[in-house]
This record gives structure tokens, sequence and C-alpha cells, in this order.
């Protein structure tokens, strides 16, 4: 037998005769047009020519790239957006691939743009740019919920790019830079606030140790002054102390003795006239007393 392969339809190969089926494939057999009822896996099958047909899907995982397309979003942007398409047809159900539609991977992408469209038009230019995950999720979560029908699982959505128009992107860039200028004056302000802060609070530490300093300096001088005026006292005290003691110890003699070295040194000086007091009278005549005393003892 010769193996003779007809023709493509909707991508897949249709095929009659002998068919060698690849481990990545699924062949759907039709017999006068109608599905049998069986998907063949891999391996060798025999088609009867005529009266039998297969239609051999591919189940791998297919990356497609959907073009770039106009998107209007919520704030009436347009923009130029693609995207890339992960899926693959379910081997368990490669049939539906074949009866339920004419070509799945046309009907995927125009799926996918259909539901991106719808999408971008609830969100709006800004939040499109910042949320192209949750974008990307919400687009997968759509393809989901319709594409079992097909036979079909998506895998995974990827958007390439979101390109807004040159008015916008010019926009956009004078934002972001009055933006940048905006915070590096907020952060060189916040700077400067806090290098006064922290000088202010220098100058405080500083003034509070200097009086600390000067109040501790005025302690140990008061304390200071206070011990030598003690000592000073004591001292005098001591000094009158002996004086007294040694004055108790003369007798009349001596003191008046000491009072004449006293007039012999003022006798001494410039001065012609000198007040004396009435105790020196009384002195005087004690000394005198005494002496005669003396002379007569004498004898």
């Amino acid at each position: 037998m010769i193996v003779c392969k007809d023709k493509f339809v909707g991508g897949n190969q249709m095929a009659t005769g002998i068919i060698i089926v690849n481990q990545y494939q699924r062949m759907v057999k039709l017999r006068l047009g109608r599905y049998v009822g069986s998907i063949k896996g891999p391996g060798f099958h025999f088609l009867i020519p005529l009266l039998e047909t297969g239609i051999v899907i591919d189940t791998r995982e297919i990356p497609e790239r959907v073009p770039t397309q106009q998107y209007i979003t919520k704030d009436n942007v347009v923009v130029n957006m693609d995207f890339v398409l992960y899926y693959r047809v379910i081997p368990e159900e490669a049939d539906k691939a074949v009866l339920v539609v004419a070509d799945h991977r046309l009907a995927v992408r125009n799926l996918a743009m259909g539901e991106l469209r719808a999408i971008l038009g609830n969100v709006t230019l800004g939040e499109a740019l910042s949320e192209r995950e949750r974008i990307q999720s919400q687009l997968q979560s759509a393809l989901d919920e319709n594409t079992p029908r097909w036979g079909v699982k998506v895998q995974g959505v990827a958007i390439n790019e979101i390109d807004p128009p040159d008015g916008v992107k010019n926009a956009m860039e004078r934002e972001k830079s009055a933006a940048a200028i905006k915070t590096a004056d907020i952060t060189e302000s916040e700077g400067h606030r806090q290098a006064q802060i922290n000088r202010a609070e220098g100058e405080k530490q500083a003034a509070i140790l200097s009086a600390q300093g000067e109040r501790e300096a005025a302690i140990l001088k008061a304390e200071g002054n206070r011990q030598a005026a003690i000592l000073i006292s004591e001292g005098q005290a001591q000094a009158l102390t002996e004086v007294n003691n040694v004055a108790q110890g003369i007798d009349g003699r001596t003191m008046s003795l000491e009072y004449f070295e006293t007039l012999e040194k003022l006798g001494e000086g410039e001065a012609t006239k000198f007040i004396f007091p009435l105790e020196f009278t009384s002195m005087l005549s004690n000394f005198m007393s005494n002496t005669k005393s003396g002379d007569s003892y004498t004898e």
C-alpha cells in the first residue's frame, strides 16, 4: 500500500491509506465522512481508500505571536499591542479540534484578540502599563472559559509590548521627569532638614555639656573656697588660741616693755603728735609701781 496524503484542513493533515501517527500526534478517523468514535494514538494505521480518511492533529504546545493590533483603553487612548499565546490540543479531546471548529488555531487567535479588547476597554492607560500581569491573568482566564469546547488548553499568555501614541509618550516622559525632579527636591530638602536637626541637636548637647561643666566647676570652686575658709578660720582660731596662751603667761612688765618698744618705733617716724589711750596711763602707773617694788626688793 502507498501512503496517500490528500491535503491539509485547518492546519491539520488529512490522509488515507497507510498512516503512521507520531508520538506527538493524534488521528481522528472518518468513514464516509462520519466520525467513527475513536481517536487513534501513535503507531501504524491503515485507512481504506475512498471509504476512510484520517485527520492528523499535532498535540504539542504551539507558541503563536499575535501580530500588533490597535486597542482602545478606558480613557480613549489608542495603543498598539502584541502578545504571544501558548496553547495545545488536548490529546483526549482531539476530535473537538476537528469536528467543532474549522480551524482551532484561527479561533484561539481571534478569541484572544477580542477578549483583550474587552479587558483593555475597562482599564486606563496607566493601569495597562502598570498592571500587565493582571491583564495577562484576566486574558488567560477568559480563554480558559471558551477554548475547552474546541479541545484546546491555553498554557499561557505573554504581552510583549504596549506602545501608546508619540504624544502620550512625550507627555509621560515629561511627567516622569517632573516627578523625578520633585523627588530630588524633596530628598534634598529632607537632607537639609535632617542636617539642621542634627546640627541643632549637636548644639543642644554641647550647651548641656557646657552648662554641666560650668556647674561642676562652680561647685568645685565653691567647695574649694569653703574648704579654704574653714582652714583659714581654723588657722586663725588656733593662732588666737596660741596668742592667748602666751599672753596669759606674760606679766605686766613684759607688756609694758612691748609698749615702750612700740613707742620707740613710733618716735622714729615723722609724726609730731601721738594719741594714747587711757589704758596706757594705767599701764604706765602699773609699770612704775612694779619698777619701785622691784627696786625695793633689790635693796
